[in-house]
C-alpha cells in the first residue's frame, strides 16, 4: 500500500499500468536499502525497491530521483518542491557589441509583465536599476 501513495505523491495513479506500484517508502525503504547495500549495484537497488517503469517500447526505465527522494524523505530530510522545469535564469548578462543590453524573456514573464511596459533607469556607481514606471 505504501507503494501506491508514494505512486500518487508522484502524480501517478492506477490508470497508469506502465507503472510500477511496489515503490517502497519510509521505513520499508530504509530497511531494503540497509538490506541490500553493498550486494547488488544501484541498479539493482533501484528495481529492488520497486523503483521502475516501463516505457511505450516495453522496456524497463528506472526511477532513480524518486528513488532518491523517498529515500531522503525517509532519513528525514524534506527537499522543496520544484516549481519549474527547464533552464535557470542566470541573472546576468553581457554587454551586446551594438552597446545594448538585453533582459532575457524569462525574466519579463517572471514579473507578469505586458509588452510596452515602461521603467525608470536609475543608474548607481556600479548597478543599473529598472523600476516599474509608475
Amino acid at each position: 500500500m505504501q507503494g501506491q501513495a508514494a505512486a500518487q505523491a508522484y502524480g501517478y495513479t492506477d490508470c497508469c499500468p506502465h507503472l510500477s506500484h511496489q515503490m517502497l517508502i519510509g521505513s520499508e525503504l530504509l530497511a531494503k536499502v540497509k538490506e541490500l547495500t553493498g550486494s547488488v549495484t544501484k541498479s539493482e537497488l533501484v528495481r529492488e525497491c520497486g523503483y521502475t517503469a516501463t516505457n511505450k517500447d516495453g522496456s524497463e526505465r528506472l526511477r532513480f530521483v524518486e528513488f532518491y527522494e523517498q529515500l531522503l524523505k525517509a532519513k528525514g530530510l524534506e527537499l522543496g518542491e520544484t516549481t519549474a522545469k527547464g533552464r535557470k535564469l542566470s541573472y546576468k548578462t553581457k554587454v551586446q557589441f551594438n552597446g545594448k543590453v538585453q533582459i532575457g524573456d524569462g525574466y519579463v514573464r517572471e514579473l507578469g509583465l505586458e509588452p510596452g511596459a515602461a521603467f525608470d533607469i536609475k543608474l548607481g556607481r556600479n548597478s543599473i536599476t529598472l523600476t516599474a514606471a509608475a
